[in-house]
């Protein structure tokens, strides 16, 4: 019996129903992670129609009482409690100064201490995650157990009492959103580490003789920053909304600096008269936090590898 090499066609190995030229599309070329992420979240609307409200609300908070010819501090009791007008785009107060101005110098109070009260825990967060993560046995049962007792009571409460105790002002307040807020960022990362530290090339990488920082850092929590950034995503939102209703009720920013809630519990004094001194600060307020919301939700899908397309 004779051997013979039997040579198929090219269109032998094309799928049903495509023309070669359709299965030469089938294919794409190779992309990274990260601009992956970034070409689906572009493609995401809803997405970056909350990125463009955040980058409007920054871009006036840091402009606007730049270009304003009143001071958020200003006073003129000639024109107390006026509507909103070609001078005073928003409106006066009740001592005559300029919501307009006010209203955007507050922004820059809430978004900063929006951001440096998210970012901040979540960096201790990922340090003290990961090394529980990684170390395990008594280390991580002394961390973990002393999360579950201290997350036992509601962070607000003792975000109320490290103000009361150390004072009011921006920096007491991400203070106070550090020592609280770690914790369930830890816990994340901790979750993902103990995934991941069995993993080829964590023992590879072991191997090799890396150190525990290198193997911590430099490997394991890397893999843990899709979690990481949508959490930080997320928690912009929930700190100023706390940073707010602290204002709110008298221990947040403290006078003549604005912030959103100090400026929403001023206006609740007049809302029966004047409710848009009310209904401003709410409103942005609202607005921020949808928008990091709506960025949050599209990141989070972004850097899912599941959604892959």
């Amino acid at each position: 019996m004779r051997n013979e090499t039997i040579q198929l066609p090219e269109a032998a190995f094309i799928p049903v129903g495509l023309s070669l030229s359709g299965a030469e599309n089938i294919s794409r070329p190779s992309i990274t992670f990260w601009a992956d992420v970034r070409r689906r979240l572009l493609k995401n609307k809803v997405a970056m129609l909350g990125l463009w409200l955040i980058l409007l609300m920054t871009l006036l908070a840091v402009l606007a009482p730049i270009v304003s010819p009143f001071s958020y501090s200003y006073q003129d009791l000639a024109i107390i409690n006026q509507g909103p007008s070609a001078a005073h785009w928003f409106g006066t107060d009740s001592l005559g100064r300029d919501i307009w101005v006010r209203v955007w110098v507050g922004a820059r109070v809430s978004l900063a201490v929006g951001i440096f009260g998210s970012v901040i825990p979540s960096l201790i967060g990922i340090i003290i995650g990961g090394v529980s993560g990684y170390f395990g046995g008594k280390i991580d049962m002394l961390i973990m157990r002393l999360i579950d007792i201290v997350m036992c009571i509601p962070g607000m409460i003792y975000v109320i009492l490290i103000m009361l105790y150390v004072g009011s002002g921006p920096v007491a307040i991400v203070l106070a959103f550090a020592l609280t807020g770690w914790m369930g960022t830890a816990r994340s990362v901790r979750g993902l580490v103990l995934q991941l530290k069995e993993r080829e090339f964590v023992l590879a990488s072991r191997t090799l003789g890396a150190s525990h920082l290198r193997l911590i850092f430099d490997h394991l929590v890397p893999n843990t920053l899709g979690i990481v950034v949508v959490s930080m995503t997320m928690g912009v939102p929930s700190a100023i909304f706390q940073e707010a209703y602290l204002s709110f009720i008298g221990l947040g920013i403290a006078p003549p600096i604005p912030s959103w809630g100090q400026l929403a519990n001023a206006g609740v004094a007049v809302f029966r008269v004047f409710p848009s001194q009310l209904f401003i600060p709410a409103i942005l307020i609202s607005l921020t936090m949808l928008s990091f919301n709506l960025f949050g939700d599209g990141l989070r899908d972004a850097l899912d590898p599941r959604l892959r397309m």
